[in-house]
């Protein structure tokens, strides 16, 4: 676990394509971190939204399409970590929407550093990448969502500040759906705002952390591994309570779009048990057990206002390196 598979390892290519899903981050497990380590987080790999991009060796190095800038820098980080130019002409044909609570900025991060690497022939590992990229700070749910999918749970950031470790990881049932609930209007709390938030926010209180952490271990991990949606939503709603109400002041309530809040509340109403927003919103999430009730909950939202909708599955397999493209 924590290498993206590649062919021919050692051999240069020409090209390489990678295809990158998206992460729910459903929340942190410790903000207290009385015990030695901070935030912990359970999450998700999804199969919609992902991104996708292609990298070909160039004597120029070139970026084209979406989050050009932001490629750009991830391509010098990259070759620089790598220690030669590592040219390379860069198309991105499919972007995850940023801002958005899927971990957009992680997953394009590592897809570059991935394609990077294959041109190279050499192996890629994303912890060994992490610092060169900033990323993985504090949660590790980004980087296993995009070496290996499933559900996933890190045991947070320890005192050497490296990424935190992978303390469990399981598939998810392959007949669950994730109705995603989108507002294209806003974005959630990123960059200096963060770091704000986790600076000026009171601490967390350790019996709530704790009540998390039960929750995690006796109630959402068993009821993924035995198949029980009822009691993997009904968990996951409750850490989405206790979490959502801590950054409430930072994001303007318990959710950060009121139009999300609106609709979950109606979900609420209908007696669904598990719901949420992911990582600082805005997108909101509503967990169900088969395809059938996922359509059903978008027909009884969806009335032409700003919120978008998209059926997604758990993803249980990684990224997809392949080269030669």
């Amino acid at each position: 676990m924590g290498e993206v598979p590649e062919r021919n390892e050692g051999t240069e290519v020409e090209a390489v394509r990678v295809e990158a899903p998206a992460r729910l981050h459903f929340g942190f497990l410790d903000l207290h971190g009385g015990l030695g380590r901070r935030f912990g987080s359970i999450g998700l790999a999804i199969d919609e939204p992902f991104l996708a991009l292609t990298a070909r060796r160039a004597v120029n190095s070139t970026v084209t399409g979406p989050e050009a800038e932001r490629v750009r820098g991830y391509v010098e980080a990259a070759a620089a970590h790598l220690r030669h130019r590592g040219n390379a002409a860069v198309t991105v044909e499919r972007v995850i929407p940023a801002h958005a609570g899927f971990g957009s900025g992680t997953q394009l991060a590592l897809a570059v550093a991935a394609a990077m690497a294959r041109l190279a022939g050499e192996p890629f590992a994303p912890d060994a990448f992490a610092a060169t990229l900033d990323r993985g700070n504090r949660s590790g749910v980004g980087l296993r969502a995009f070496t290996d999918g499933g559900l996933i749970v890190d045991g947070g950031r320890g005192p050497d500040g490296g990424p935190p470790p992978i303390i469990a990881r399981l598939p998810y049932p392959e007949a669950w759906r994730i109705v995603l609930l989108l507002d294209p209007s806003m974005a959630g709390v990123h960059g200096t705002r963060e770091v704000e938030a986790f600076r000026d926010l009171p601490r967390f209180p350790e019996a709530q952390a704790a009540e998390i952490c039960r929750i995690a271990l006796m109630q959402v991990l068993p009821a993924v591994a035995l198949a029980e949606p009822q009691g993997f939503g009904a968990g996951i709603t409750r850490i989405q309570t206790l979490i959502g109400d801590h950054f409430a002041p930072h994001q303007g309530g318990r959710y950060a779009s009121a139009a999300v809040a609106g609709a979950l509340e109606t979900v609420a109403a209908q007696g669904l048990s598990g719901y949420g927003q992911s990582s600082w919103g805005p997108t909101g999430f509503v967990l169900v057990p088969s395809e059938t009730e996922a359509r059903a909950v978008v027909a009884s939202l969806d009335r032409g206002g700003q919120l978008r909708f998209v059926i997604a599955r758990g993803r249980n397999s990684g990224a997809a390196v392949t080269g030669p493209a």
